[in-house]
């Protein structure tokens, strides 16, 4: 019988299940995510869910790993430092679609270069400034390549991508391996998201490999795509931005299977973000428009997903303007002050007694930092540098890091590096004080959220009335947030029928007042009209109360907690291959290859090599991802023009799927 081994690698925990036959969950096991090496949380937890189980490491036949890092990461705005080489485009394309943001200040070289939308090349690649760029350049990670309608010819993109890794020996991404869809600029962000990732999800998997390698797993590694598929782990460090999503993705299969729900609203929290999808008669949407996460939109192919900056260990800001004050959640994920407190309890009791003893509260009350050991530095500026050396190996309290206020931009930038960690008070702590969690230190939780609670609003009041009523005002804004998340899916699945954004219908005062039934002279009443099912460890704690506020069932499946780890090995092998074919003239039908456009007398011979090139290369990429029994399958979609009472051959495209299982182990 087929033993699977499902690993999920979240923010704050790190899951391990076992599944026999794809029927049955056999054993789940949680270790805390390990951020400074996530390997030792995935051995912590694998060893433990084999132990659970009672079987050892030659039993496991898969090994499946989904991965909430790089949505995190995208969300958080953390990754590596790169370049883009943008050929021929114009300097203001860097403000479309979001280019600008998504480099960060990276650096960027638009040179010439390019090919037109028939493929031919409009201007030849300046090899000189690129290599000028790639010699002055240090401090980079990876390199971004996009150019100009490198979808129909990447001739130039696969130039400089050989001149690049012959320079720097650095890893670079070509945006027409990621997409086979127009729009530069669009394909650039995905590029440059793509480079950002690579260093990360390579350490990631691995690390994952060799502690695998060293309990005695060796069945083969594969990992979540963002459609909820499965690829390789070479694959998969090859392209890490197709693991977006992946954690999200595999969460909805995993539901589908715990709970066998066709139509459902499914919203798994997690320490950083909560990701709401549709489910449809059995179903998950897959975006046409790609990937959005981050505030980016990608050209990944990933489920209709919307990720919120929101979960158990967002960092509660506190808001002091106006009279009553209040409280906000997210989007950045902090370090629970009850978790650093069990790494480093003397130093944060002794920080927090002494806070405590000051009789007018402090900014930095309650918040902590410490450096993440194993993350390059290469690059950052003497400000970051001189906040990394004061840090040293230690956990400090942020108000012994931060001397000047220039040092808290500073402090942002490690942060969004991943070298820094900041700690602050979250739900979990809350959770900890309400007796509805007891991991970590509840001790150090309460006397955080004393500390919190006696800041100051607007008239001069304390935010709150003490300790529980804080951490009931943290848990109801976290239903709050919560249910705000819930309604703009719903209202974004039900189309433009009410006229107003999504985000505004969720927090009309109509809807409001519905889902309260409100009753006077008019009556009024909202529900959501589709089961919801929670997952996510915290979900049990939270979720009810969000089912109550939005008058709909809430279900709570057994195993909800690992349900990640579960549909990472219930998954299949699905690799998907898009082409073109275009007529530059009357009688000329061109097919876009990666070799290089190749023209035919007559659109069927067009459409059949290009054909016989997407089959042979996604039944290929499916083998080399592990995939047995391949099924393929074809989509076109032709496009023709009526002129003259001629039906004219305009553009083709054609989509290629290979799907298997995975293979499976023996002995």
């Amino acid at each position: 019988m087929a033993l699977a081994l499902g690993v999920d690698t979240g923010g704050t925990y790190t899951d391990a299940v076992l599944v026999r036959d794809e029927e049955k969950v056999v054993a789940s096991a949680k270790a805390l995510t390990t951020r400074d090496d996530l390997a030792r949380g995935v051995g912590e937890a694998v060893r433990s869910v084999l132990t659970a189980a009672g079987v050892t490491p030659e039993d496991v036949g898969l090994a499946a790993l989904s991965t909430t890092l790089a949505t995190n990461a995208l969300v958080e705005g953390q990754g590596g430092r790169v370049a883009l080489i943008y050929i021929g485009f114009r300097e203001s394309d860097l403000d479309r679609h979001g280019l600008s943001e998504a480099l960060k200040g990276d650096p960027a070289l638009v040179i010439g270069g390019g090919h037109s939308h028939a493929g031919n090349e409009v201007a030849p690649l300046d090899l000189k400034r690129l290599k000028a760029f790639l010699e002055t350049e240090s401090g980079v990670s990876g390199y971004a390549v996009a150019a100009q309608f490198a979808t129909r010819n990447p001739a130039h993109e696969l130039e400089a991508a050989r001149i690049i890794t012959e320079v720097t020996k650095r890893p670079v991404t070509c945006s027409h391996q990621l997409s086979a869809r127009l729009n530069g600029p669009k394909r650039a962000v995905t590029a440059v998201l793509n480079a950002r990732l690579i260093g990360m999800i390579d350490r990631l998997i691995g690390r994952a490999q060799d502690v695998l390698d060293e309990i005695g797993v060796n069945a083969p590694l594969m990992v979540v795509r963002g459609d909820g598929a499965l690829m390789s782990a070479e694959q998969a460090r090859e392209r890490p931005i197709e693991t977006i999503l992946s954690g999200p993705a595999a969460s909805i299969v995993g539901a589908r299977w715990l709970t066998g729900v066709k139509d459902a609203l499914v919203s798994d929290i997690g320490g950083t973000t909560t990701d709401v999808a549709l489910i449809r008669g059995g179903k998950p949407a897959i975006d046409p428009n790609g990937a959005r996460v981050g505030g980016f939109r990608t050209m990944v192919e990933a489920v209709a997903m919307r990720t919120h900056g929101l979960g158990g260990d967002s960092q509660v800001h506190v808001v002091t303007e106006g009279l009553a004050g209040g409280i906000t959640l997210g989007p950045r994920r902090v370090l629970p002050v009850s978790l650093i407190a069990v790494d480093a309890p003397e130093l944060v009791h002794d920080a927090l007694d002494a806070q405590l003893r000051s009789t007018v509260p402090g900014e930095h009350d309650a918040r902590f930092a410490r450096a993440v050991p194993g993350v390059s530095a290469e690059g950052i500026g003497a400000r970051e540098a001189g906040l990394l050396a004061r840090l040293g190996r230690a956990v400090m309290p942020l108000g012994e890091v931060l001397r000047t206020r220039l040092e808290h931009g500073a402090l942002a930038r490690l942060v969004d590096r991943g070298l820094v960690q900041v700690s602050g008070v979250t739900p979990s702590d809350a959770s900890h004080v309400l007796g509805r969690l007891d991991s970590w230190d509840g001790v150090a939780a309460r006397k955080a959220l004393e500390l919190v609670a006696r800041k100051r609003v607007g008239s001069g009041e304390r935010l709150a009335g003490g300790v529980e009523a804080l951490a009931r005002m943290i848990l109801d804004q976290i239903t709050e947030q919560t249910g705000l998340a819930l309604l703009e899916t719903v209202f974004a699945e039900e189309g433009d029928v009410f006229g107003l954004p999504p985000e505004e219908l969720a927090r009309h005062v109509l809807l409001r007042r519905g889902l309260s039934g409100h009753r006077g002279l008019i009556a009024l009443d909202a529900a959501v009209n589709v089961e919801v099912v929670g997952l996510g460890a915290s979900a049990p704690s939270y979720y009810p109360a969000v089912g109550e506020r939005l008058r709909c069932r809430m279900v709570l499946p057994e195993h909800a907690g690992v349900a990640n780890a579960i549909g990472a090995v219930v998954g299949r092998v699905r690799i998907k291959r898009s082409g073109s074919v275009t007529s530059p003239a009357e009688g000329r039908y061109r097919v876009h290859l990666e070799s290089g456009p190749e023209d035919f007398q007559t659109s069927d011979m067009a459409l059949a090599t290009l054909e016989a090139a997407l089959r042979e290369d996604a039944e290929r990429e499916a083998r080399a991802a592990g995939a047995e029994e391949i099924r393929v399958s074809l989509e076109r979609d032709v496009r023709t023009a009526q002129i003259e009472a001629r039906e004219v051959f305009v553009e083709a495209m054609l989509t290629v799927e290979a799907s298997g299982r995975p293979r499976v182990a023996e002995g």
